[in-house]
């Protein structure tokens, strides 16, 4: 988040006080930016009040220059309206994980002056959801798109623009249309497909749910996510979700067809491994487009792995250590195997100082397993 004084005029309301609403109101009032508060439950805006979010909003309150209206996709576009009509004055975003159909039903309101308000999507969230979830820092370095449709007013745009840039984020303009369908790619179907895997873990027996290692632990982490809202989004962009997923779905056809020659023709049967290994090679030129760090080139890093012992201070102790050594990570994960009283600290650096800092780790030390 900039340490810039916030471009962002006060007073801002914001409804909705969950992950979303709350962050917001976290980050703005530590730039001293006045926030006031509204949700339909009042022990979800008063969490939100104590942790520090802002103020609750009071009838006979200066009215807001900005509403952010920070609710489920299925009733922002009813707030919205609202909002535009009571704050004549205010600008009025919505952060909602789908543009296209709040903003079609935003049109259905012919009295409603639409120069004033400006979609956006801050593509930041977190598995758990809630006031309680939230951080002031949940938006530094995330993209936040703004769509701005045809009528809106270039100054209603700046000011999405200058919130998104106060709370660090970085901006993305897009059209409510093309946003959706880049979602669907980038967020929909992966929750979806986490949720599909994590589904058939239900009966799983118990031995094998003993093996569970890293690999299913990162494809699943996101089907903990919240059912309702989610429901909600997927709903809201169902016509760009149904064509990322059937697309997804031609792709696994072709991958059974290869299963089932190897099962019945045996594994060197005619285009087996050619239709297994396609799918795998195919996945590594996709994750290879995943811009990088900063959002440049993805760049290729030597994996350092360390075992760090289960204990309190261990792993503050290893990053210590490691700038101590003059390395700087790139990247970082951490691998826990069942039972065991020892994790795998996966330190990504560049291939020049992969060397270095293994020697110097083992001099201190440290147990470092080759990659």
């Amino acid at each position: 988040m900039t340490s810039e004084p916030a471009a962002t005029v006060g007073p801002v309301l914001i409804i909705g006080s969950g992950l979303l609403g709350a962050s917001i109101g976290l980050a703005l009032t530590a730039l001293g930016v006045s926030v006031r508060i509204r949700d339909a439950s009042p022990v979800a805006q008063a969490l939100a009040r104590d942790l520090g979010a802002g103020e609750l909003d009071a009838p006979g309150a200066e009215p807001p220059t900005l509403v952010v209206v920070a609710t489920p996709p299925d009733v922002t576009a009813g707030i919205v309206g609202s909002a535009l009509h009571t704050f004549p004055r205010a600008v009025v975003t919505d952060v909602a994980s789908v543009k296209g159909v709040i903003l079609e039903e935003l049109r259905d309101f012919a009295t409603l002056d639409l120069s004033r308000y400006v979609g956006s999507h801050p593509m930041a969230g977190r598995e758990k959801s809630g006031a309680s979830a939230a951080t002031g820092e949940l938006f530094a370095g995330r993209p936040w798109v703004i769509c701005a449709h045809e009528d809106a007013d270039p100054a209603a745009v700046l000011a999405v623009r200058n919130l998104a840039g106060d709370l660090g984020g970085a901006p993305a303009y897009l059209g409510a249309r093309e946003h959706d369908d880049a979602v669907a790619l980038v967020s929909h179907m992966p929750q979806l497909v986490a949720s599909l895997v994590a589904a058939r873990l239900l009966e799983a027996p118990e031995p094998a749910l003993g093996l569970a290692g890293q690999g299913v632990r990162d494809l699943t982490r996101i089907a903990a996510s919240d059912a309702k809202l989610w429901t909600a989004i997927i709903t809201g962009n169902a016509s760009s979700v149904r064509t990322v997923m059937r697309e997804l779905r031609d792709d696994l056809d072709g991958l059974l067809e290869a299963l089932d020659r190897a099962a019945e023709d045996g594994p060197l049967a005619v285009g087996a491994m050619h239709g297994i290994a396609g799918v795998i090679s195919a996945g590594n030129d996709g994750v290879g487009r995943i811009p990088g760090k900063h959002g440049g080139a993805r760049k290729r890093y030597t994996e350092v792995i360390v075992l760090v012992p289960d204990q309190p201070g261990e792993l503050g102790r290893l990053f210590g250590e490691v700038g101590e050594i003059g390395v700087n990570i790139e990247d970082f994960a951490m691998e826990h195997s069942p039972k065991q009283k020892v994790g795998m600290a996966i330190v990504s650096v560049v291939p020049a100082a992969a060397q270095q800092l293994e020697d110097a780790l083992t001099e201190r030390g440290w147990r470092v397993v080759s990659a």
